[in-house]
């Protein structure tokens, strides 16, 4: 009898052509859809995710094998765990990604539950990130194509999670193996777009969408120099972020550059660009997937998902915070954002960047003692 294994569909490729490898493994495939949020504006749309039309692709796909599907509606909790946070990180002048929230919430914990409750033996995912059996338990390893390596979206996966989930595609090495197994499989949506907005503002408009939720939170302030001194005036924190350089209307002189954003004070501090720099950073609900107890291990950490890996020491403490210490300054390190620990290819862990404690704490440090 073939073992039970779910895959979460979303109506894309990457997830379409999980299924389609995993049944042809022998097991038996079910296809859960999450409908996250009110799909009416994204209705559609090529490059969103878990809405409208993408559930429909999503049942295409399930027919096209053979497989059972099963729309979940999980607007509710969305709307509490992502969309709600997102909102109030904006306000306190964070830089938010809403896609690890969901990964950390409605994906790996509330569908993973599903599939325990379907009598599955895994829950599999799209996701372009490897796991393998380390000496004490599994690990996660970065997507052998490091262009679209998102083990910086899943630094939150707990290794309870990790034992239960599977990755298919993080061997591949290039998105044209992906469609290809798309394409040998006769899926009807082997050459649909990769999505790529935030799926719940399919237009963009962030600051839109956070005046809609919180009216009235949004309020103007200034815009000030490292001393302090008024340069300008802003209509809401939560247009700027950490490292912005347009958009903040000061005329002419010398580039300036988003340093930090106060939201107690609704002030937006710029400066020069070598302002920007930052040896030390403080996180909070960090999640650890390595060994030992993490005092003083030599990592290398991203801290965009766009970013290289850069060579720092990290410090757990006490309540899921630690210390990053980079051994060269890395530029628009901006709360809200994660800080991701890797060794060599293996993740880590990571945790969410706190706003700096004061900005002395930028570059007078020297780096750590190697």
């Amino acid at each position: 009898m073939s073992k039970r294994i779910v895959v979460a569909m979303s109506g894309g490729v990457d997830s379409s052509a999980t299924a389609a490898l995993l049944r042809e493994q022998g097991w038996e495939v079910v296809g859960v859809t999450l409908q996250l949020y009110d799909h009416g504006c994204a209705t559609g749309k090529s490059n969103t995710c878990c809405a409208g039309k993408d559930i429909h692709d999503a049942r295409r796909v399930a027919d096209a094998l053979g497989i059972a599907h099963y729309v979940v509606d999980y607007e509710s909790n969305f709307q509490h765990e992502v969309i709600d946070r997102f909102a109030d990180s904006y306000l306190r002048g964070e830089t938010p990604i809403p896609c690890v929230q969901c990964n950390q919430t409605v994906k790996f914990r509330d569908l993973l539950g599903v599939a325990r409750d379907l009598g599955a033996e895994a829950l599999a995912t799209g996701h372009y990130v490897q796991r393998a059996e380390g000496p004490n338990g599994p690990i996660m390893l970065r997507g052998a194509d490091h262009g679209r390596d998102q083990s910086y979206f899943l630094f939150a996966t707990t290794r309870d999670q990790l034992d239960f989930l599977r990755f298919p595609l993080g061997g591949m090495t290039s998105k044209d193996e992906t469609r290809a197994i798309a394409r040998r499989f006769g899926l009807p949506v082997a050459s649909k777009p990769d999505s790529q907005d935030i799926c719940f503002v399919p237009d963009g408009d962030y600051a839109g969408l956070v005046n809609r939720l919180r009216p009235g939170a949004v309020r103007p302030g200034d815009i000030v120099d490292l001393d302090g001194r008024v340069l300008g005036q802003h209509q809401g924190v939560i247009h700027y972020t950490v490292g912005q350089r347009r958009g903040l209307g000061l005329g002419g002189g010398a580039p300036l550059y988003v340093v930090r954003v106060e939201a107690d004070t609704r002030r937006v501090v710029v400066g020069p660009r070598e302002a920007l720099g930052r040896r030390h950073i403080e996180l909070a609900g960090v999640n650890w997937l390595g060994d030992g107890d993490g005092q003083g291990v030599r990592v290398t950490v991203k801290i965009r998902s766009t970013r290289e890996p850069a060579p720092a020491t990290l410090t757990l403490g006490p309540d899921g915070t630690a210390t990053v210490t980079l051994d060269a300054p890395e530029e628009a390190v901006a709360p809200g954002q994660a800080c991701v620990f890797y060794r060599e290819e293996r993740v880590l862990g990571g945790g969410w960047i706190v706003a700096e404690k004061s900005p002395q704490s930028r570059l007078d440090s020297p780096p750590p003692t190697l």
